[in-house]
């Protein structure tokens, strides 16, 4: 019998292996067909890798953070977020005069003292180039002063025209923000038109803060809130129609909402205080209002800043036992060693928050010096209490950058964090170039810029409904900006 026979085409044994190799064929593509393809990549992830690609290159990360939704700002004075160069222009139209020392004075010009009409600076390029320098921090490291006189001094200087043109000044913001991608603000600034403060100088302090509060209200300090409504009706009507809101020519900062903090100066004696307190409690309880919080402002470390801290906490834990709907936002730990003893490194952040009933914080920059600073960071976390991190204020005034600043240590202990500008004229600064310092100089990531950018508009003291569009709308603009990067 032979060992091997030759098959033929049609026989039994050549039909059975073309089915078993079309069958192992047929389970091989089964096989490529069902198993587990790798997941593709979100648009978030690609957004985030593009961003650490350009991590090298500032000027690219800038250009990615420049087109980046922010949410909101929420820690932002409005007489210092005027640049100077329209300060000189307003004040040249005013027919205001300037002093040697820069500062701007009302007409008539005291040519003997070396007075000059502010119009001279739009035809003498030396004295618009002093005048920005003195306004502003630009070049301030030739001005002989540190950067903490010469930022606060710069506000007596330009003061006589910042307070004449509060609705240029939210049309300039307003277009500015929503350029940034900023679609919610929160400005500081004067609402009542300083009438809180002439009634405090009237009244005066008596040491009780009940009696106080009885005799402010016998001067009629209620009339704050119709005060603040007139003025900020006019103010937002003049920045309507600079921006021509409401016709096809429509700014893009029309679109920008905008709320108020009342703010309160610190520094001034304890009569005024108290009265601009009770006026900033009254004004950000009332319905519909559009004054929405209360802060202190004014240098942390002033005389009066530091002498009557204490006092100035007691004040606002008894006025919020009177208005609870109130809200309160406070400067504190805006300081550096040096600045002030050590002790007084030691308590402004918890205090504000236990006294004061502080719901956010401002700046926070010296926590690690306050005692039980880890019990502070708990605290704050635990009560979900923002910081307001201002990172090129606190450079160019406490000289406190990179490494040495807090903002990873409050990520780390899982306090909520925000990026402001302060005071972004006075600063030359803008909130994309925030973002791109927290990038440089902190490590942030992509992923963190966005988690930032949501905090703003969820820790903003903005009504509930307009929250939600405005936190909608972020959402809506992240998904879209994702799609191109």
């Amino acid at each position: 019998m032979p060992i091997f026979r030759i098959m033929t085409p049609g026989s039994a044994e050549s039909a059975f292996r073309r089915t078993v190799v079309l069958t192992l064929c047929a389970l091989a593509l089964q096989a490529q067909t069902s198993a587990p393809s790798k997941p593709s990549s979100t648009a978030e992830q690609r957004t985030a890798r593009n961003f650490e690609a350009v991590r090298k290159s500032p000027p690219e990360m800038l250009a990615f953070l420049l087109s980046m939704p922010k949410g909101g700002d929420l820690h932002n004075h409005l007489s210092g977020a005027i640049y100077a160069e329209s300060y000189i222009q307003w004040a040249a139209n005013d027919g205001l005069c300037i002093s040697q020392t820069m500062a701007l004075m009302q007409p008539p010009c005291n040519a003997a003292s070396g007075q000059v009409p502010a119009s001279t600076a739009l035809t003498s390029g030396v004295l618009y180039r002093q005048l920005i320098d003195a306004w502003s921090m630009r070049s301030w490291r030739l001005s002989g002063q540190s950067g903490h006189d010469h930022f606060f001094d710069a506000f007596g200087k330009f003061g006589a025209v910042s307070s004449a043109h509060p609705g240029a000044m939210l049309a300039e913001v307003a277009s500015r923000s929503a350029k940034a991608h900023v679609a919610y603000l929160e400005l500081m600034l004067t609402p009542d038109g300083g009438l809180s403060s002439r009634l405090g100088q009237q009244v005066g302090w008596d040491g009780n803060l009940q009696s106080t509060l009885e005799k402010l209200k016998a001067a009629g300090i209620d009339s704050a809130v119709p005060a603040a409504a007139a003025f900020l009706d006019a103010a937002e009507r003049d920045k309507d129609t600079q921006l021509k809101c409401g016709t096809p020519q429509a700014d893009a900062g029309c679109s920008v909402t905008i709320r108020y903090v009342s703010q309160v100066a610190r520094e001034g004696a304890l009569g005024p205080v108290f009265a601009q307190m009770v006026a900033g409690f009254a004004l950000s309880s009332a319905p519909s209002s559009r004054v929405v919080a209360l802060n202190l402002v004014q240098p942390e470390d002033g005389v009066n800043s530091m002498r009557n801290f204490t006092l100035q906490m007691q004040m606002l834990d008894f006025l919020h036992a009177k208005y609870p709907a109130a809200h309160i936002t406070l400067h504190a730990g805006e300081l550096a060693p040096g600045l002030v003893p050590p002790d007084g490194l030691s308590f402004h952040i918890r205090d504000s928050v236990l006294v004061g009933h502080a719901e956010r914080i401002g700046h926070g920059v010296d926590v690690m010096h306050e005692d039980d600073a880890e019990g502070v960071l708990r605290e704050m976390a635990r009560r979900h209490i923002a910081v307001e991190v201002c990172l090129t204020s606190n450079d160019v005034i406490l000289g406190v950058s990179g490494d040495e600043h807090p903002l990873n240590v409050y990520l780390k202990r899982g306090v909520p964090v925000v990026l402001a500008t302060d005071d972004e004229g006075v600063s030359r600064s803008e909130i994309s170039r925030e973002y791109l310092k927290a990038a440089q100089e902190q490590g942030l990531g992509y992923l963190q810029l966005k988690a930032i950018a949501r905090n703003s508009l969820k820790y903003a003291f903005v009504e509930e409904g307009e929250r939600v569009r405005l936190q909608k709308g972020l959402e809506e603009d992240f998904k879209a900006f994702e799609s191109r990067h």
